[in-house]
């Protein structure tokens, strides 16, 4: 059984992966804009950017709204919560392994 949660946070997680998606996403954070716009910074076509930004959609970070031949992009960071309630775990999880670490290291120092 394919669990959905998992599927969105492997989305999420493989559009980040890039950096010109984590550039896209950095640029849609100020404010929405248009696909030439977003392409302008980049050395690449617009069909290039175009499969990034489809990237984005199918993780749920991005929704474009078209009105003629303008395509509007602006950043969703809903998707973005499962990420970082994933990435807290393991936050927990390790502080509390180093923390426990520091404890034994600490004991045996003192037992010599």
């Amino acid at each position: 059984m394919v669990n959905i949660q998992s599927t969105q946070l492997d989305a999420v997680f493989h559009a980040l992966a890039d950096p010109t998606r984590r550039a896209i996403i950095a640029r849609l954070a100020q404010a929405p804009c248009g696909i030439s716009e977003l392409a302008a910074p980049f050395a690449m076509t617009l069909a290039a950017i175009s499969k990034h930004i489809k990237v984005l959609e199918g993780a749920g970070l991005v929704v474009r709204s078209i009105e003629g031949r303008n395509h509007t992009c602006r950043l969703d960071t809903g998707p973005m919560v499962g990420g970082m309630e994933w990435l807290r775990h393991y936050e927990k999880f390790w502080n509390q392994r180093l923390d426990a670490l520091v404890t034994a290291l600490n004991t045996d120092d003192t037992a010599e």
